[in-house]
């Protein structure tokens, strides 16, 4: 998914630069939670409490290259960490998996994807899905309240996402509800 190689580059790059100082890891992360929960999502720091070196870890591999070992940086790891967050996925989230050597043994295997992961949603419209997902019958208004996007853009994101097939409404404006037509 778009939203997700995005949010895990922009992490990264955030990381690299060390902008934190001591504990720059420790802060990326409460930066990612306050920065998530912008967009609606009900993010908290359990995730990162449980998988803190694997989240450590991912994010050196995003950044890690040594060209004479052909050893390129990878997102992948990160990616996976961030599925798991946003998507609710359930990836495997162990260190072993990060050692480069493991990675000539693995790199056959492809990373898991879920259905909604081939659409290239953006976060708004991930947060607006998940909002949805939530409370069928809530209006456009409450949705733009909840993701803290204008009436206008949820308007856009609504008819765009029902274009690609992806959400319906039912039952008409008044008493109606949204049908997420693909689940995660």
């Amino acid at each position: 998914m778009e939203a997700v190689s995005h949010i895990a580059q922009f992490v990264s790059d955030l990381w690299q630069i060390h902008p934190f100082g001591e504990g720059n890891t420790r802060t990326t992360a409460v930066f990612v939670i306050k920065y998530l929960r912008t967009f609606g999502f009900d993010i908290s720091n359990e995730t990162f409490a449980h998988h803190s070196w694997y989240f450590r870890n991912a994010l050196v591999r995003a950044n890690y290259n040594n060209v004479p070992k052909g050893i390129f940086a990878t997102k992948r790891y990160l990616e996976a960490f961030f599925r798991n967050l946003i998507l609710g996925e359930q990836n495997k989230l162990k260190n072993r998996y990060l050692h480069v050597l493991s990675e000539s043994q693995s790199a056959a295997g492809e990373a898991p994807k879920c259905n909604i992961c081939t659409l290239n949603c953006t976060l708004e419209e991930l947060a607006l899905l998940n909002f949805i997902k939530e409370k069928p019958n809530a209006t456009q208004k409450e949705i733009a309240a909840h993701i803290r996007k204008s009436e206008r853009t949820v308007k856009t994101m609504t008819v765009k996402l029902a274009e690609q097939g992806i959400i319906e409404r039912k039952n008409g404006r008044r008493n109606g509800y949204w049908l997420v037509k693909i689940e995660k």
